[in-house]
């Protein structure tokens, strides 16, 4: 099963107020609205798992394999754990509201769910003068409180720059927002929790504000807030690229370049690949597949080693 395929997956798509109509413009995606705010394209979370496009498993989801195929990803046998990334393309027609998520031993005590979200976002593109939140400005706990409680939010969030093709990393606790006319590749743990600390007072269609949840932000979020140090490098494999734009805990996620041919091996329980430029043909022992922008795949376990060649960019990642 699959001994010489990767493992294609089709986006679970969800609306969002902020959402927009680039995940449909830019990558082909049959968005079901005009508010298409994220597609989770390498997904084994039960609120929205990728639906297999190929192979002997087509038709189900990439959480139907985890759970009845563990060989693909080497899952150790008897092992209840739960498939540990999610990957999602975010589009920020608007601000999304400002937030925080928990650490895994607050996920699991409080929520008792498997896992916190750490994560982070690769810059697809981004319109000029982008901005998002990244971390807040209170030296200590109770004048965190206290701003929150007042509503200085000007005085209290950290706002940063960011360009198309940069780099964030948001380990969990993190207070952030991606902000208006910014488009993300987001890399995280596969947690769906999100304590929602301001939301711009707005109003869905019924003129409903959403809900807060600033009891629990405060719980978990880091104070003082400082930034995550990553140490990148980039090494050349033939005429690919690597860029490796974080190594910690959770995961390792890449930046691939490719400019003509590489051959690679491939030494981890499993590739998560998804193609954010051009054009490529994955070679894998006698077969070739024709990838292109926006398709997503995973090289599951028994693949030891693959060619690719072409004109293209990646983002890889795991675990």
């Amino acid at each position: 099963m699959y001994k010489n395929e990767p493992i294609f997956l089709q986006p679970t798509l969800h609306e969002r107020i902020w959402g927009g109509q680039k995940l449909k413009t830019d990558y082909g995606y049959p968005i079901p609205s005009d508010h298409t705010g994220e597609a989770w394209v390498i997904s084994a979370h039960p609120h929205g798992p990728s639906i297999i496009a190929n192979g002997e498993l087509k038709g189900k989801t990439l959480l139907d394999a985890w759970n009845e195929h563990g060989e693909l990803f080497n899952k150790k046998a008897g092992e209840d754990e739960e498939y540990p990334l999610l990957v999602k393309i975010l589009d920020a027609n608007d601000d999304l509201s400002v937030q925080v998520h928990p650490n895994d031993d607050f996920a699991r005590s409080v929520e008792g769910v498997p896992y916190g979200k750490t994560e982070c976002w690769y810059i697809l593109s981004a319109e000029e003068n982008a901005e998002l939140v990244l971390g807040h400005h209170a030296k200590t706990r109770k004048e965190f409180e206290k701003m929150v409680d007042a509503g200085e939010w000007d005085k209290l969030l950290r706002r940063v720059n960011v360009k198309t093709g940069d780099f964030v990393y948001v380990p969990s606790g993190t207070i952030h927002a991606i902000g208006k006319g910014i488009v993300i590749l987001e890399t995280q743990q596969s947690s769906d929790i999100t304590y929602r600390v301001y939301d711009y007072d707005r109003t869905d269609a019924n003129g409903n504000k959403r809900e807060l949840h600033l009891e629990r932000s405060k719980q978990v979020t880091n104070v003082p807030h400082i930034d995550a140090k990553v140490e990148q490098t980039v090494e050349t494999f033939g005429d690919l690229t690597e860029k490796k734009l974080v190594e910690e805990q959770y995961f390792t996620v890449y930046h691939w370049n490719l400019n003509g041919k590489t051959k690679r091996n491939c030494h981890h329980d499993f590739l998560q690949v998804s193609v954010v430029e051009g054009k490529a043909v994955l070679t894998i022992g006698d077969k070739t597949f024709e990838l292109k922008k926006g398709m997503h795949f995973i090289l599951p376990n028994s693949i030891n080693e693959y060619e690719l060649k072409g004109q293209a960019e990646f983002i890889v990642s795991h675990v």
